[in-house]
């Protein structure tokens, strides 16, 4: 009995689905990707924290997003990585290890929801009330509002992983690319409605909040713009609004993919494919948009650039 519960405890992941010939060319280009997701990323928030020009509320709440980015990456890409060339009957991962990713995967998806909302707050209280942004959006309210956005997240996962880690398995096979809470509570024989239920509630309530307040925001930002004749106010409005609904319409849509895929089985391994690419595709879209997008930042980059270009001449 205790080699059984012992064997219980290890299981097998099924990891990205390709054939040998494939290997290579799928572990170079998912190498180069997380490469450039973390370069990218750490690389804005490097730019922001030495730039005090940028110390912003707007450009501290990038942050939040580029951190977030690439601690979603690194849960998952590097255990694809390690068993790309490993055979599928033989890529094996502890339980707790899978529970561990499961929470950080579904961690991650979750605080892209609320610090999107927060950055649509940002800039409503920007173009709807730029008198009081000063006041209203000040150091420590950046700072509260990011503690928020991340502890809410963390809570309403908590709960969703806590209520399969304490169901009893028995089964010892993950059929997906890496361990998120579905997985941990379909290794189970026990009656788990209530993760159905939970899940479904967790899931697409953040996404409902998420979504009515993003598009009540910008509805009122919109309508202050309409109303006013300031051309310089509307143009700055477009590109930092342009910018945060480009990034939270690809997160979205990435996520409904998955959700929509779920309820075809018989496509259930093009959503296996999809929940990889919503941990790959907008972490690796977002620091382009931000750091190409707004003026600030891509002012910066540039004047590194140039910094570097002239060392490089002098040294020759």
């Amino acid at each position: 009995m205790e080699n059984e519960t012992v064997d219980m405890d290890i299981l097998q992941l099924e990891g990205l689905k390709v054939s040998p010939q494939s290997a290579v060319p799928a572990f170079v280009l998912l190498l180069l990707i997380y490469i450039f997701i973390m370069v990218s990323n750490i690389g804005l928030v490097v730019l922001i924290s030495m730039e005090k020009s940028l110390h912003q509320p707007m450009y501290l709440l990038f942050c939040n997003m580029s951190i977030n980015d690439a601690f979603g990456a690194t849960t998952i890409i590097p255990r694809l990585l390690s068993n790309v060339f490993i055979p599928i009957t033989d890529r094996y991962i502890h339980y707790i290890d899978c529970a561990i990713q499961a929470f950080c995967a579904h961690f991650n998806g979750g605080t892209s929801h609320t610090v999107l909302m927060i950055m649509a707050f940002d800039r409503y209280v920007a173009i709807c009330n730029p008198l009081r942004y000063a006041t209203i959006m000040t150091n420590r309210m950046v700072a509260a509002l990011s503690v928020v956005a991340w502890t809410v997240s963390f809570l309403l996962i908590a709960v969703s992983v806590g209520l399969s880690v304490r169901l009893s398995r028995c089964r010892r096979i993950v059929l997906n690319p890496f361990c998120d809470n579905p997985s941990l509570f379909k290794l189970s024989c026990e009656n788990v409605l209530i993760n159905h239920i939970y899940g479904l509630i967790s899931a697409m309530g953040t996404m409902a909040v998420s979504l009515f307040s993003v598009a009540l925001t910008y509805l009122r930002i919109a309508m202050v713009c309409l109303s006013s004749k300031n051309k310089a106010l509307n143009s700055k409005a477009l590109q930092t609004c342009t910018t945060h609904l480009a990034v939270y319409f690809i997160m979205l849509l990435s996520g409904f993919i998955i959700i929509i895929l779920h309820r075809f089985p018989q496509l259930s391994d093009h959503r296996k494919l999809a929940s990889v690419l919503f941990h790959v595709v907008p972490p690796s879209m977002n620091a382009i948009i931000y750091g190409l997008q707004i003026k600030a930042v891509r002012q910066k980059i540039m004047i590194i650039f140039k910094r570097n270009k002239m060392t490089v001449s002098v040294l020759k």
